[in-house]
């Protein structure tokens, strides 16, 4: 704790422009004449990337040992967000005893494609689901004292040309999609800082752009907390805090400051302008020395522990016939093939990857569960270096073959996916392909276990397997959650929150992506991920929201009411029907029939994650708030509940709905502004317009409209013509000024 800390006006200019850039790689400027310290800032965002010195965007190798929690792409998986809030404050305990201000995460962006290289830095292709999770992760952290720096802000959907490549995307599903969980986190939970990202947005990088992070980020959503860059994402630095970004990161050794220095003193930047920068990089600073705590520590146990529990809680059972869960008993023999099993790969490569406090690996902690069954293992593949494939998959056949069950690891290199680079395609490696189907051949009963950030093409073979689980990237403790789910320990819980496509080509933004000369066109719209595949009814391998367990839950019928502030509000029984005590991830999907504006067949709007005893019933109740129900009109500049009767859904994922019903939204009563080149289908549509023009049809007479709308055969043409061209049809029996009059009129 220190004394209150100066206001920005009482610096020099030259001191105002110095602590709105970094003194180092990671930390902010201290101003000593005035007592302002500096603060460090470390990445995350599943474990605290701390160097031990020095300092460079991609160190690994000298960072302080963290507890590496899952990454993103298994915390998505949970659906849970009491469990994102305690890895949250977990990892806030790390970051204080480690004398971190601020960790860099979560991140955010949405899978729009499979094949972005840090997909598994992300939650989800929803924004519900993740702007509800990432709040709770912003809410643990913080909760620590420890401030969150909420990524990447926005539209960075891929890492090719990352740094520099511009994000076409029209402005309804920037909001509705790529801006939506964002909105979500700052407005439930402010993070103390938001990080703009490298891309540019539509022309403009997202570094200096006012609309994004004035306009949008400050004023309409209230963020009252700092921007900072992406490391090295500033292009030009005079530009950038006029737009609203405050801190630059990292040091650009006094180079960034003087162009400041200099706009100030030619009148090309207002002095004021870098003051609210500097106010705002100090105001973060007293929240962090407000809150440091040079005693602070950790359980490293404790926290390992959690990293299991969230872990097991990550994993999607995606198929089972039968072989799972194991059975630890005398006389079973469990082949565990595939060097993954003995060697994890645990998190994804670049800026995010933690030096953990221990690691586990599946193999081991197979064979502590096992209990009196003999486990046998075969590597079947090596891992970087070439081997002798022959007898790789030799031995692992022999070991199949003398087995009841077969546990077989397969999963990406960490070479086929990072940071800094997109995926190339969602396949397997070829050789473990191969030895896939080598062991089957030898015994069917297989169960394979993936490793991966990103989905993988199962297309091929998940028909005739078993068993499949998701094991994603866990996080050190990885390997005994993996062994918990497969001995049933642990009740598998996880839903994929990103559909599993049959093919690459399936996916609308496939057609263009990752762009050409500095651009990539979201020509998809609003349609990702699972809002496309259902909306074309696509195949898929495995739904969005899909995920098993080793118990059974039924459906009792949904109850949908509308609630005073223009929400609704979803009741369900839900019956724990089988011999285990397990988990539900209860999903509620709504839809709109014959709106007036375009929208998938259906988009998930809540969820709840639910413990139900074997043989129990829960009540579940699910509130939608009425902002979730709005889309965003480009013609009104701003978010509609549309009046209606909606169709609310429940179920277990986006394709395996359990029980329906309709209720009736009565809407926020916005209506689209009328003029004359409005069609007569949007002027009957209209509460006034259509009052309005019938009230003059009648006055002027004019029958050619009036007999054109009397018309059946007749209408539904009329309604798609423009007001002015129907009047024209009439030999223009209502005069411009009538018109005029009119539009004024609806419109009032």
């Amino acid at each position: 704790m220190v004394d209150r800390l100066v206001r920005a006006t009482e610096l020099t200019t030259e001191e105002k422009a110095s602590i709105t850039s970094g003194a180092s790689f990671w930390e902010t400027e201290a101003v000593q004449r005035v007592g302002i310290p500096s603060i460090y800032l470390t990445d995350g965002p599943h474990g605290v990337r701390k160097q031990s010195q020095g300092g460079d965007h991609l160190g690994i190798g000298d960072s302080v040992p963290a507890t590496c929690f899952p990454p993103a792409v298994a915390l998505g998986s949970s659906w849970d967000a009491e469990l994102l809030e305690r890895v949250g404050r977990a990892l806030g305990e790390e970051a204080k005893a480690e004398g971190v201000g601020v960790l860099l995460g979560p991140g955010i962006n949405i899978k729009r494609s499979p094949l972005c290289g840090r997909n598994f830095e992300y939650l989800s292709e929803d924004p519900i689901v993740s702007g509800r999770l990432g709040s709770a992760l912003v809410r643990g952290l913080q909760s620590q004292g420890v401030g969150a720096s909420l990524k990447h802000f926005a539209a960075n959907n891929q890492e090719t040309d990352r740094m520099r490549v511009s994000a076409d995307v029209d402005e309804r599903p920037l909001r509705e999609i790529y801006l939506r969980g964002f909105q979500r986190v700052v407005q439930d939970a402010q993070p103390w800082t938001v990080m703009c990202s490298y891309n540019r947005i539509n022309g403009v990088y997202a570094s200096e752009d006012p609309w994004l992070l004035t306009k949008v980020l400050r004023d309409e959503w209230g963020f009252d907390g700092l921007v900072v860059s992406d490391w090295g994402a500033v292009n030009d630095r005079v530009s950038a805090l006029a737009a609203g970004l405050d801190l630059e990161m990292p040091s650009s050794g006094g180079v960034t400051d003087a162009q400041l220095v200099a706009a100030v003193r030619d009148g090309s930047l207002a002095e004021s302008v870098l003051d609210s920068g500097a106010q705002r990089v100090i105001d973060l600073v007293q929240k962090a020395v407000d809150n440091a705590d040079a005693d602070a520590s950790y359980d490293v146990d404790a926290h390992h522990a959690l990293a299991r529990e969230v872990a097991g809680r990550s994993i999607v059972l995606l198929k089972n016939d039968g072989v799972l869960p194991l059975a630890a008993e005398a006389g079973r023999r469990i082949a565990v093939v595939g060097e993954f099993a003995r060697t994890p790969r645990y998190q994804g490569a670049g800026s995010s990857q933690i030096v953990p406090t221990r690691l586990d690996n599946a193999l081991d902690e197979i064979r502590a569960l096992a209990g009196d069954a003999e486990v046998t293992f075969a590597a079947g593949y090596t891992l970087g270096a070439e081997g002798d494939t022959a007898a790789l998959t030799a031995e692992a056949v022999a070991a199949a073959s003398a087995a009841d069950d077969v546990l077989l690891f397969l999963g990406l290199p960490g070479e086929d996916e990072s940071e800094g680079f997109d995926r190339e395609h969602i396949e397997l490696p070829a050789a473990q392909t191969a030895l896939l189907e080598a062991v089957l051949a030898a015994n069917p009963r297989v169960a394979v276990v993936l490793s991966n950030g990103g989905v993988v093409r199962v297309s091929g073979w998940a028909d005739r397997v078993p068993a499949i689980v998701e094991g994603w990237l866990l996080g050190q403790a990885g390997g005994g959650a993996v062994a918990d789910v497969l001995f049933g320990v642990v009740n598998p819980s996880g839903r994929l929150a990103e559909t599993v496509i049959a093919h690459l080509g399936d996916t609308a933004a496939s057609i263009n992506f990752p762009g050409e000369k500095g651009h990539v066109r979201y020509g998809e719209g609003l349609f990702v991920g699972y809002r496309d595949l259902d909306a074309r009814e696509v195949a898929v391998s495995f739904p969005f929201g899909h995920g098993l367990s080793y118990t059974t839950f039924d459906f009792g019928a949904p109850a949908v009411e509308a609630t005073a502030d223009g929400g609704i509000r979803v009741s369900v029984d839900v019956t724990n029907s089988g011999g285990r005590d397990g988990r539900e991830v209860v999903q509620v999907y709504v839809a709109l029939p014959g709106s007036a504006a375009t929208r998938p067949v259906r988009e998930l709007k809540g969820f709840a994650n639910v413990a139900i005893a074997s043989g129990a019933t829960e009540s579940v109740v699910i509130e939608i708030p009425s902002d979730d129900l709005a889309y965003y009109d480009t013609d009104l500049a701003g978010w509609i509940v549309e009046g209606g009767d909606y169709v609310v859904s429940v179920g277990a994922s986006s394709r395996d709905l359990r029980g329906s019903t309709t209720v009736n939204i009565a809407g926020d009563g916005k209506a689209l502004p009328l003029s004359v080149e409005s069609t007569l289908g949007e002027w009957l549509s209209h509460p006034v317009g259509a009052q309005v023009l019938g009230a003059a049809l009648a006055q002027t007479g004019d029958a050619a409209v009036a007999g054109m709308l009397a018309d059946p055969g007749l209408r539904r043409m009329a309604e798609g013509i423009p007001l002015i061209r129907a009047i024209g049809f009439s030999g223009n029996a209502v005069s411009p000024e009538q018109l005029d009059q009119l539009v004024a009129a609806a419109n009032a």
